[in-house]
């Protein structure tokens, strides 16, 4: 490679010296002979046939995808470089993972001269959001390391050898989805590159009992999370919209727009003629304008189910037999996990946490409504009067932990100084 970049700078040097005698030949003070003018030409055009060449037959990033099961990382190697500058390449694409999972957002360095002490080398990892907003996630200097943040005591440093500034994501949250940037920082030359970490999930729409149309961005926010969810991303919610996801009321997403995904094109959507696609309102103010929202969730750290009962019941008495039972009432972003990943197939409808009804249906058939998958909502009847069966949720007691190592754990706990 060495070798091979020295090739490419003598050439470059040629070739600039025959721009040189080529710029001159305009100049009143040079006049080159026929012989000399043919020579540079044919220079010139054999140097930049060679370089184009040697461009195709070097590659300059190799990745290759590992085990799914360990956060499907990507090993990639990086071009070595003469000017003593440090080199940063990260993986291409993004990075998959669940909520609960542990992750490798993969990044490493090269650095010329290689003697250079590793404690000298600066690695600090930042989430960056579509607002430009950046957030401290991870920083390390030789031996000391520090998280920051939600991502104390869940975020450490692979260390697979020599040039690896990857960290390991433990106990993904919905947070943690996002863009990240890796910096690598020798004495005082600097490079960074970027990962994108990508959750396994469903994006649904949301209104609350108070009816459409009724929230600004952050009553957006807060009604997603109660119902164990966040505002999702227009990337979350384009591919949604390519799963098949058709909702005719504009939603509030994470980065402060309003969009809605149109499967079937049709007048009371915004005219038959157009075609199908994610409907963008932009950037709308988030204090005064009011929509619904698109939320978004992911893999369950536990189980929905209907509950057997040999008589309906009204939402306070769901309560109480969800708790009776050892559980709690369904939240709404629940019901959507346990459809979309558990497969959760259930033709009755049932009380879920926010007051209105719902049930989820996988193999749709005529009489659990309609053609298509998903699921119903029946809106929000009046809690005192009105009878039906409940959806309850109990976490899992015996899943393995998903905590950092004690031995890691220790090491960055015990790490305080600035770095």
């Amino acid at each position: 490679m060495r070798r091979w970049t020295s090739a490419v700078k003598r050439d470059s040097q040629k070739r600039d010296s025959c721009t040189t005698a080529r710029l001159s030949l305009s100049s009143n003070n040079f006049i080159p002979s026929q012989h000399q003018t043919r020579h540079c030409m044919m220079m010139i055009l054999f140097l930049e046939i060679l370089t184009c060449t040697l461009l195709l037959l070097c590659p300059f990033v190799t990745s290759y995808p590992a085990d799914l099961e360990k956060g499907r990382r990507r090993v990639v190697h990086v071009m070595e470089d003469d000017t003593g500058a440090v080199i940063v390449q990260t993986a291409p694409g993004k990075v998959v993972t669940h909520r609960g999972g542990t992750i490798t957002l993969p990044c490493r360095y090269h650095h010329e001269p290689e003697d250079i002490d590793p404690n000298r080398i600066r690695i600090k990892w930042t989430k960056v959001s579509d607002a430009f907003q950046f957030e401290d996630v991870f920083v390390a200097l030789g031996r000391q390391q520090k998280a920051f943040g939600s991502y104390q005591e869940r975020v450490s440093l692979e260390q697979a050898g020599p040039g690896d500034a990857s960290v390991i994501i433990h106990n993904i949250t919905l947070e943690d989805y996002g863009r990240y940037e890796c910096e690598v920082t020798n004495d005082m030359e600097d490079d960074t590159g970027f990962v994108n970490l990508d959750l396994e999930g469903v994006v649904f729409p949301y209104y609350p009992p108070s009816g459409r149309y009724k929230l600004n961005y952050h009553q957006a926010e807060e009604v997603c999370r109660e119902q164990d969810a966040i505002l999702a991303s227009h990337p979350q919610l384009h591919k949604a919209w390519l799963e098949g996801l058709d909702w005719c009321n504009a939603g509030w997403l994470e980065d402060g727009s309003v969009q809605y995904p149109i499967s079937h094109p049709r007048d009371q959507c915004g005219r038959k003629d157009s075609p199908p696609g994610v409907r963008n309102y932009g950037y709308r103010h988030k204090d005064d304008e009011r929509y619904d929202a698109f939320c978004f969730t992911s893999n369950l750290n536990g189980r929905v189910y209907f509950l057997k009962r040999f008589k309906k019941v009204n939402y306070l008495e769901a309560v109480k037999a969800c708790q009776r039972d050892g559980a709690f009432i369904a939240k709404v972003g629940q019901l959507y996990a346990a459809w979309k990943i558990q497969l959760l197939d259930r033709c009755e409808a049932g009380w879920v946490e926010d007051g209105s009804i719902r049930y989820p249906i996988v193999n749709p058939r005529a009489r659990c409504g309609g053609p298509d998958p998903g699921v119903r909502n029946l809106g929000f009847p009046d809690k005192k009067f009105r009878l039906y069966g409940v959806y309850c949720f109990r976490k899992n007691t015996d899943i393995q932990s998903t905590q950092t190592p004690t031995e890691t754990t220790s090491k960055m706990a015990n790490s305080t100084r600035s770095i």
